[in-house]
């Protein structure tokens, strides 16, 4: 009796050894589940979101690309038209002034007048062209080239300056005579300005500034101080307003 009793508890431990291994651990490589143990039963894990895939930022347009077009292609400066000029009171007639891009009496505008001619400078420091608002600039000898503009300084105020420029011709009346110096900036500035001797003021009527050399006063002054285009340091300036237009005459057949 004691020896089937014994017999029994080896069983019972053996089969509770049993069990406790088959559920603490994995089953071996190639081992066979019993086919009385059913497998275990996960749950399955919900799959985790993935991420969106990072977007390429879009550039954005550089100043360049995004300004309009006319920001970046500037209207074409103003050239005033060629003209002709003519002042009765000193026997000037049809003398040509020719336009170009400076300022009064630099290297460009010294080389057209050395021809003959008047030069009208235009641009940043230049002035406007025939009848407009603002300064019409004109320079031309008064002693080489023929001296176009010898008798300039005799020219009084009320007298008539005419310019003819596209069939068209414009009158001023001079109402002022200024000199400018070459070796004093506010002075040049003053001849330059839209408004003649007012620099920055704004103009409200179209102006012309006829200039010539004062060579022979400053050379009786003593003065002979030349730039290097070889302008004495004075010219002496006659100022005019525009006081009338007309159609210019036909010429005869």
């Amino acid at each position: 009796m004691h020896a089937a009793r014994h017999a029994r508890s080896a069983v019972a431990a053996a089969a509770a050894t049993a069990v406790v291994v088959l559920v603490g651990c994995a089953a071996a490589p190639g081992a066979k589940v019993p086919s009385d143990t059913k497998p275990a039963v996960s749950t399955p894990t919900p799959p985790t979101p993935s991420a969106p895939a990072p977007q390429t930022p879009v550039a954005e347009p550089s100043t360049a690309e995004a300004a309009p077009s006319s920001a970046l292609s500037p209207t074409p400066a103003h050239r005033p038209r060629p003209a002709d000029l003519d002042i009765p009171s000193i026997g000037v007639t049809d003398l040509r002034i020719v336009p170009y891009e400076g300022t009064t009496d630099d290297r460009a505008g010294t080389r057209i007048q050395d021809r003959g001619v008047a030069a009208s400078p235009h641009g940043e420091q230049g002035g406007v062209g025939p009848g407009e608002i603002g300064n019409y600039l004109v320079t031309a000898h008064r002693l080489s080239a023929g001296g176009p503009l010898r008798e300039l300084p005799a020219v009084d105020v009320g007298d008539t300056v005419l310019v003819t420029a596209d069939g068209t011709v414009y009158e001023y009346r001079i109402v002022q005579t200024r000199t400018t110096s070459f070796r004093s900036a506010r002075s040049l500035a003053e001849q330059r300005a839209d408004v003649p001797g007012a620099p920055g003021k704004k103009p409200t009527q179209a102006m012309i500034t006829l200039s010539t050399c004062a060579t022979p006063e400053d050379n009786a002054a003593g003065n002979y101080w030349r730039d290097a285009q070889g302008n004495p340091e004075h010219r002496i300036d006659k100022i005019g307003v525009l006081s009338s237009t007309r159609p210019a005459a036909a010429s005869p057949q």
